[in-house]
């Protein structure tokens, strides 16, 4: 591999197993559309940032949690909310990107995939993100999985859940952000929303369904990777392609393993 596409891929290799184990989660709480909806609000975060100057993960960061916070104050669950910001997000990032002069561009690469521009100081925020946000879900795990499965249990015993949710939601938006400005919008998607679906599909229990998840995750990412070098193709549309692949070939080889888990 060339030495100038070393930082890129090891730029996205952790947010490749960090995506689709927080999809799992946003599947569990029927929130799929979060990543787009938060993508969409990241994006027009990053094109706004740019007109104050702001760096562009500030910029995501601010657009995705103030998303997140709105869904919180709203005190809304599902995937209303999420399908919402995207239409907020893709209004405001196509009407700012029309109204500056870097902004169309800008637009597109986030749209299209930008992963061979990651740096030093990308692959230093994925993988920072990639840890603290591993080592807070496991955390957060336990509570996500109960709230979902015994959410009687909550208010039997007045539990403050709103602090797990609003610390996943966070965590979610967190990541999304930091996808967002290594990999791009619909690529991160891909990643967040496709391995779950065929771990949830495939796997007999929770655990497994994490391992398959995150395994998927770096097969379609090393894939992509791999055939875009190869192709001299963008990144973005090939990871969507890969994994388009994948789960119509899990549908085909595979059969789910249980019709209670799958979604």
């Amino acid at each position: 591999m060339d030495s100038l596409l070393v930082l890129p891929f090891f730029a996205g290799l952790p947010l490749a197993v960090l995506l689709p184990l927080i999809g799992l989660y946003l599947r569990l709480r029927d929130e799929w559309l979060a990543t787009l909806g938060l993508a969409h609000l990241a994006a027009s975060g990053v094109l706004a940032g740019m007109a104050l100057k702001l760096p562009n993960i500030v910029g995501a960061l601010l657009g995705a949690g103030l998303g997140s916070g709105a869904k919180q104050l709203a005190g809304k669950q599902g995937n209303s909310a999420w399908g919402l910001m995207i239409l907020a997000g893709w209004s405001a990032s196509l009407l700012v990107a029309a109204n500056t002069a870097l902004g169309e561009a800008l637009a597109h690469a986030l749209i299209d995939g930008q992963l061979y521009f990651a740096g030093r100081q990308e692959l230093i925020l994925a993988w920072t993100v990639t840890l603290i946000a591993l080592f807070v879900l496991a955390r957060l795990a336990p509570r996500l999985i109960a709230a979902r499965l015994l959410p009687e249990y909550e208010r039997a015993n007045r539990l403050p859940a709103w602090r797990w949710h609003l610390g996943f939601d966070l965590l979610t938006s967190v990541s999304i952000a930091a996808s967002l400005t290594v990999c791009g919008l619909l690529a991160s998607f891909a990643l967040i929303f496709v391995p779950p679906w065929i771990a949830f599909r495939l796997a007999p229990d929770w655990r497994r369904a994490a391992w398959i998840a995150a395994g998927i995750g770096l097969i379609v990412y090393g894939a992509a990777f791999g055939l875009a070098l190869a192709l001299d193709q963008p990144f973005g549309p090939l990871e969507a392609a890969v994994s388009l692949l994948i789960l119509a070939a899990s549908g085909i080889v595979c059969r789910p393993a249980s019709a209670d888990f799958s979604r």
